[in-house]
């Protein structure tokens, strides 16, 4: 299940990529927008089988990321599927997949610095500077895509989408 949960982890980051960079052009890449949605939904559904990193059936930090990433993505579904982008959803679609693929991200620096020996090295409890720095870039990065893309990605009226 674990080696499954990460071919997945990697499926997401990689349409998460192509999405951004198109949302980065004003532009968006319908096939990679499913595969991101789809791919987090299933990331999020085979990380909570795995075992709790304490042991104990408490709700765990993972649990909870994924628990609001679901809902996240869910709704950034709903904008584009549903909405079609339609005035306000266009900004909601922005920020809810921009924020599913930093979920993404997030965890993965996480989980690089916990698997990783040189940067495990650098910060073994995930709370030295080296970790809290690479988290302030990678959550930077995302406002700075979020900003650009409401500037870049055209709106569109209900009319249009009917």
């Amino acid at each position: 299940m674990l080696t499954l949960h990460v071919v997945i982890c990697f499926i997401a980051l990689l349409a998460g990529a192509f999405v951004l960079i198109a949302l980065w052009g004003g532009r968006r890449q319908p096939t990679w927008e499913a595969i991101l949605i789809s791919s987090t939904v299933l990331l999020n559904l085979t990380g909570f089988p795995l075992a709790s990193p304490s042991g104990t059936p408490t709700p765990d930090p993972a649990r909870i990321v994924g628990v609001v990433d679901l809902v996240v993505v869910v709704i950034a579904a709903l904008a584009l599927y549903v909405y079609h982008l339609a005035r306000a959803w266009r900004g909601i679609y922005i920020v809810t997949i921009v924020l599913a693929v930093y979920f993404n991200a997030f965890v993965a620096v996480a989980q690089a610095f916990q698997k990783i020996g040189f940067l495990h090295a650098l910060a073994p409890a995930g709370k030295e500077p080296p970790f809290l720095v690479a988290q302030l870039l990678t959550l930077s990065l995302f406002v700075a895509i979020s900003i650009v893309a409401f500037k870049r990605l055209p709106g569109r009226t209900a009319t249009q989408v009917i």
